[in-house]
């Protein structure tokens, strides 16, 4: 039987669940989800009395406010929200000022910096199938991104370079990245996600992260090997923190994965072998205290909040 919007799922303990985030964020592994305004999420992450207007749940509050009911169950959020556009300073200052002062955030870096050339779909309008003039522009990427996000440094921790399927080899891709990395300030994180499973055989693409302590991002996604094999790629911790986002099953499109799962209020599709290296790559963390940020897609399995449970609640203390 499918789950309408509003049915209760009493048995997800949303304490519970905290508790054992908690417990892990105290060994620098911080564990949340990929965005966090979902209403499929409501009786589950999130109190369906705390949205109502007049009586009626009212979408604009949930937008509005959940980020606040999220923090309390999460100690970290992935935001998404950063790659379609520079935010304004006055974006970030509601952002931060709204969020509980313990959440922290993975955020990612617009595609105005690592698109060379901006997809011909129709949200791009004229630049559709355009060459982009400020990919790897550190001069924009500064003034434009870090530079305001500096009064809230404490709270970020990483930023996400996602780089989608490329052309160019994995040489090729690391004479441009090397130049732009050569020119980032030490304040931040930084972490490079790449859709080209290739680059992960060859030591420049591992070698120049290493070299400027950036995180290799562990990403499942449709044409990239699973987790557990880039996990076991000893070559592949390149920084002294680690990034994971769980986003899709091997072999799975995007477009597929939401007209499946949505309003992603249950898990359809349960992913073991995901779930396994998550809790492998926990178990090696904590071994070698290793700082870690894991977020969980509702993409992977069809609900974000019920992957991670599934996660930890196998978890050893």
């Amino acid at each position: 039987m499918n789950l309408s919007l509003f049915d209760s799922q009493p048995s997800f303990d949303k304490q519970a669940l905290a508790r054992r985030l908690r417990a892990l964020a105290d060994q620098h592994i911080f564990i949340g989800t990929s965005s966090w305004k979902y209403d499929g999420w409501i009786d589950q992450i999130y109190t369906r009395e705390r949205y109502l207007s007049r009586g009626k749940f009212s979408q604009r509050a949930f937008e509005a406010e959940c980020l606040a009911e999220f923090a309390e169950t999460f100690p970290i959020v992935c935001g998404d929200f950063s790659f379609y556009q520079f935010p304004t300073p006055e974006f970030w200052k509601k952002l931060f000022t709204t969020a509980p002062e313990p959440l922290k955030f993975a955020l990612k870096v617009p595609e105005e910096v690592t698109a060379e050339v901006f997809p011909r779909h129709p949200r791009y309008g004229p630049r559709a199938g355009r060459t982009n003039e400020q990919y790897l522009s550190a001069d924009a990427f500064g003034a434009q991104f870090l530079e305001p996000l500096e009064p809230y440094l404490s709270r970020i921790a990483c930023l996400i370079f996602e780089f989608g399927a490329r052309g160019a080899t994995a040489r090729e891709f690391v004479a441009e990245i090397v130049p732009f990395f050569d020119r980032l300030p030490a304040t931040f994180r930084y972490a490079v996600e790449v859709r080209n499973r290739e680059y992960l055989i060859a030591t420049p693409y591992f070698d120049a992260l290493r070299e400027h302590q950036a995180a290799h991002v562990f990403n499942a996604w449709t044409k990239m090997p699973p987790l557990g094999e880039q996990i076991a790629m000893p070559q592949a911790f390149t920084a002294d923190f680690t990034v994971v986002r769980a986003l899709l099953r091997a072999g799975r499109a995007y477009e597929t994965a939401v007209a499946q799962f949505a309003p992603y209020n249950k898990i359809q599709d349960e992913n073991p072998e995901g779930r396994k290296a998550l809790r492998d790559l926990i178990e090696r963390m904590k071994q070698e205290r290793r700082t870690s940020y894991i977020f969980a897609n509702n993409r992977f399995e069809g609900n974000a909040p019920e992957t991670i449970r599934g996660v930890v609640d196998e978890t050893p203390n």
